[in-house]
């Protein structure tokens, strides 16, 4: 167990682990659901993430799940059946998951999606919102709303239109078609494509370069680059987060271990982040 500060909230969906400093282990664990996500579900990780950013002993997260998926996505026989043929429209809107904990969270802490296999719908939103994406060379990723009578509706289309350009987004979203972690990779979601045994080790080795650097550099420079991704103008993104996370990093005690370690040549020793 890792050295917490505070105690995760109660977890059902997701088992917790804590493979190297600074890291958590999240798998999602609903296998012969293929790991999708009921309400209550969406409720846990809700919680956990809002606990991820305010641990202090915890600098970034990795997301996988249990068995041959990451996940597919939403519960749609749930779905299915709090969908009612004669309901108003607009109320049926108001059923559909919107996968907030993750698909639109912006949150603090990176988050490393390692997706051990297929990731369809709701689970391929995961992890275009994830701050990197390792795959098993088994693994897919599909966007299948369109075959579904339904639409992305979690944060996926903006953000592969952004990740992907408009051609391959439009490919990848209106045909619904499977597209394999090695396809991905050369999209340039994928960070890295690894054997499937493999998997956990290589988002750990990334998680670990991640977790050795400042946590309040990580949450700062994170923020930088979400502005930048969600932003109209570069020059906005940066006077946000100039007076937003860089002010409240310069108050903090890491950036000047960080330069008293250079001018002395040695390894910095940072404390828990408090930003």
């Amino acid at each position: 167990m890792a050295d917490l500060e505070t105690q995760p909230p109660p977890t059902k969906f997701l088992q917790l682990s804590y493979p190297a400093p600074r890291v958590v282990l999240a798998t999602m664990s609903r296998p012969k659901d293929l790991n999708c996500m009921n309400t209550s579900a969406q409720w846990e990780m809700d919680a956990f993430w809002k606990w991820l950013d305010l641990e202090p002993s915890l600098t970034v997260a990795i997301l996988t799940g249990s068995g041959r998926a990451f996940s597919a996505g939403a519960d749609l026989k749930e779905w299915d059946n709090s969908m009612a043929a004669d309901a108003d429209p607009k109320d049926r809107l108001g059923n559909a998951p919107a996968f907030k904990p993750l698909s639109r969270r912006l949150g603090k802490k990176p988050v490393i999606a390692a997706v051990n296999g297929l990731s369809m719908g709701g689970g391929t939103e995961f992890a275009v919102n994830c701050d990197l994406v390792i795959a098993a060379e088994n693994a897919y990723f599909a966007l299948p709303e369109v075959k579904r009578g339904v639409s992305p509706i979690g944060g996926a289309l903006p953000r592969i239109i952004r990740t992907l350009g408009l051609q391959r987004a439009s490919e990848f979203a209106l045909t619904g078609r499977n597209v394999t972690a090695k396809e991905m990779h050369s999209w340039g979601l994928v960070n890295s494509v690894v054997p499937l045994d493999k998997l956990i080790e290589e988002a750990t080795r990334y998680a670990t370069m991640i977790a050795e650097n400042s946590p309040d550099a990580i949450i700062c420079t994170r923020a930088g680059l979400r502005e930048g991704w969600e932003s109209a103008s570069v020059e906005r993104a940066v006077e946000i987060t100039l007076e937003r996370e860089f002010a409240q990093l310069q108050r903090g005690e890491n950036i000047l271990e960080g330069l008293k370690a250079f001018t002395e040549k040695r390894k910095p020793i940072w404390k828990a982040s408090r930003l």
